[in-house]
């Protein structure tokens, strides 16, 4: 289970969040950031930093945030 960045990034993409990952699994995608499932360390790092509280964990996303966990896959999945 990874964390997942949600819509509030949209519209903030401070990026305090890539600066503490200890794993380096933060990409920035054109309109805000994305966690690499396959790499996160389940740390909570990024989601301590977040100023706009738009990261969790996938089991915790809030249900009208859901599709940003297949988003963040397809992230991935489309390099």
């Amino acid at each position: 289970m990874a964390f997942v960045i949600t819509s509030p990034c949209k519209t903030e993409k401070a990026g305090e969040c890539v600066e503490v990952c200890p794993v380096d699994c933060i990409e920035e995608g054109k309109d805000m950031f994305y966690i690499e499932p396959d790499i996160c360390i389940d740390c909570g790092a990024c989601e301590a930093v977040c100023p706009v509280e738009a990261i969790y964990m996938e089991d915790e996303v809030p249900e009208e945030e859901n599709e940003y966990i297949s988003l963040n896959r397809l992230f991935f999945e489309n390099r």
